[in-house]
């Protein structure tokens, strides 16, 4: 115990306080991660995660309450990384619906496979876990306000709204069953249908828009 102790101190040696404060918010973020991507909610105590970081339990509490606090913290991690790569892809994709719908749902894919354990945090456990669930329908919202604000249509009708909230919905589900592993592995497979499925209910919410509107 000595040893961490001499070995912390020597780490912190000439970093100002804020800053180390920083960093070790930081390592107690990554390392619960690791936790809780690979072992769930189980995983993610307090002595666990100190233990991973290798922190005194006392920088833990002097950055968050409670392993609920710390599990928000890393879902808004994960989920400000994927929002990042999700608005490169469809910046690079031009304002054409078809290759803006591949770049998107490729993107979160992608996103997911790349490490599994972000399906987990974003996706799988937000279900069952308030703190995620949460988070989770907040991220659904503002994904809804997202593809609303991107219409073409000003103060978009009923069928536009009804489309939205659907592909949205179903923007979730594709991505937590993607992260289950139910999908199988083909990433060209899986995006080629949703984006089929998704421009034809593009193509029917436009045909049923009120004419001249």
């Amino acid at each position: 115990m000595a040893s961490v102790r001499t070995a912390t101190s020597t780490r912190w040696a000439g970093i100002p306080p804020a800053r180390r404060r920083d960093e070790r918010r930081d390592m107690l973020v990554r390392a619960a991660f690791r936790l809780f991507g690979d072992g769930g909610e189980a995983a993610l105590t307090v002595r666990a995660v100190c233990r991973e970081a290798e922190l005194h339990t006392r920088y833990f509490y002097e950055n968050f309450a409670d392993t609920g606090e710390l599990l928000a913290a890393v879902y808004d991690q994960q989920a400000t990384a994927l929002a990042d790569v999700l608005a490169t892809a469809l910046g690079e994709a031009g304002p054409r619906p078809g290759p803006r719908t591949r770049a998107g749902i490729r993107a979160v894919l992608r996103f997911i496979s790349d490490d599994p354990r972000r399906g987990r945090v974003l996706f799988v456990e937000a279900r069952g876990n308030e703190v995620l669930a949460e988070r989770r329908r907040a991220a659904q919202t503002a994904l809804l306000d997202g593809v609303l604000a991107m219409s073409a249509v000003q103060d978009p009708p009923l069928v536009v709204v009804v489309a939205a909230t659907m592909f949205t919905g179903a923007m979730t589900e594709l991505a937590q069953q993607w992260a289950d592993g139910r999908l199988g592995d083909d990433l060209d497979a899986v995006v080629d249908r949703a984006v089929d499925l998704s421009l034809s209910l593009h193509a029917t919410a436009e045909a049923h828009l009120p004419r001249g509107g």
